[in-house]
């Protein structure tokens, strides 16, 4: 197997993807979005426009992963490193808070041992949903990555068609919830976007050439998402109908929702980034996942915004300027504390791995390592 090489197109589409992601949770956090039953003023409707443009960022991301990985080493120490990392921020923050007595500290001792289990197995609890999703995705890759290629160009046509008919399709017409619909929360989502940026890499050229149409279908999709759930709001004040189809135009896997992801990916893929700028990429990008752990952690996740708030103002207290004024703020600057805090921790892991180097479990790793990718120890 090839070693995946960086791209500083991807790795801009990276970062901006977090930048998405935290934007999506501030506007819902500070009520900036069309709620059924409540006034529709500027500020929500711009919210509203906003969350459709950004509504690609978790699909984004994993195509990303799956672009690469497909042509990557499987490397069991990558997933240890992922597993390491997140427990850093999963331990780490409750400590903090109760250590330095910040506000929180009393919700997380009295939180019982189900919020303490949560701390120690965030993975197995979807402390963080994404991570748990995302670990499941890279522990079956090796496995994908073997049947992509050994299938013809149809055959994984017809085998991602299926896919998407069953976690896509469907659920973007029906009026009521499937069953077995996560609304693309879950590791079968997942593996549906792996196999399209498989399928990208492998079989893409042509699609990849593109990027005048791929910003326009990008585009496009991002506004009829907008005029859906607009659409919907405005018919269910007069009907009173529609609850449950009002929340589908924002779901990882709807068809539109599907149609922008793959779209900004591919126009991304036509984007050169100057050196200079490339430089400043590189550095930024391997510490934006740590951006999630911080603002996601659950004795975070609710409280931010608020931070936020006592050093803005209240963002329902601003006009359109403002109101874009203090997202901005507010976003950049949780999005520098992440970056800075995991840059602090990535010197902490370099550190301690140099400790261990010498140590018979690094050898062995690197022996699992080996079988993986074929080599002969």
């Amino acid at each position: 197997m090839a070693k995946a090489k960086r791209q500083a197109n991807y790795e801009l589409l990276r970062i901006l993807a977090m930048f998405m992601v935290v934007t999506l949770h501030y506007l819902n956090h500070t009520g900036a979005l069309l709620v059924l039953g409540e006034d529709a003023d500027t500020r929500r409707l711009l919210g509203t426009l906003l969350e459709s443009f950004c509504i690609v960022a978790v699909n984004v991301y994993v195509l990303i992963s799956g672009y690469f990985l497909v042509e990557a080493d499987w490397k069991i120490k990558r997933i240890i490193n992922l597993i390491c990392q997140v427990l850093f921020y999963a331990i780490l923050i409750p400590l903090v808070f109760v250590l330095t007595g910040l506000p929180g500290k009393e919700v997380i001792l009295e939180g019982g041992i189900y919020r303490w289990i949560q701390y120690l197995f965030p993975i197995g609890t979807e402390h963080y949903w994404f991570v748990t999703s995302y670990v499941l995705l890279y522990l079956f890759a090796p496995l994908l990555n073997a049947a992509v290629k050994g299938l013809s160009r149809k055959q994984l046509q017809v085998v991602i068609c299926g896919l998407l008919l069953f976690f896509c399709i469907g659920k973007s017409f029906s009026p009521v919830q499937l069953v077995t619909d996560r609304f693309g929360y879950d590791f079968g989502w997942f593996l549906c976007m792996y196999l399209v940026a498989a399928y990208l890499r492998l079989h893409g050229e042509r699609l990849l050439s593109g990027k005048r149409w791929a910003w326009l279908i990008y585009i496009g999709s991002t506004f009829v998402v907008f005029a859906f759930v607009a659409g919907i709001y405005y018919i269910n004040k007069v009907t009173g109908g529609l609850v449950y189809y009002f929340t589908v135009p924002f779901h990882y896997n709807f068809i539109l929702v599907l149609t922008a992801s793959i779209a900004l990916f591919v126009a991304f893929s036509s984007v050169k980034v100057p050196e200079k700028a490339a430089r400043i990429v590189y550095t930024i990008s391997p510490y934006t996942f740590g951006v999630y752990l911080f603002h996601e952690h659950i004795d975070i996740r609710m409280e931010w915004t608020g931070w936020m708030e006592k050093l803005f103002g209240p963002a329902k207290g601003y006009g359109i300027a403002g109101f874009l004024l203090h997202l901005l703020g507010s976003v950049l600057i949780i999005y520098g504390i992440g970056i800075l805090i995991d840059w602090i921790r990535s010197r902490i892991f370099s550190c301690v791995k140099r400790r261990i180097t010498r140590m018979k479990l690094m050898q062995w790793l690197s022996g699992l390592d080996k079988v993986f990718t074929g080599q002969r120890g």
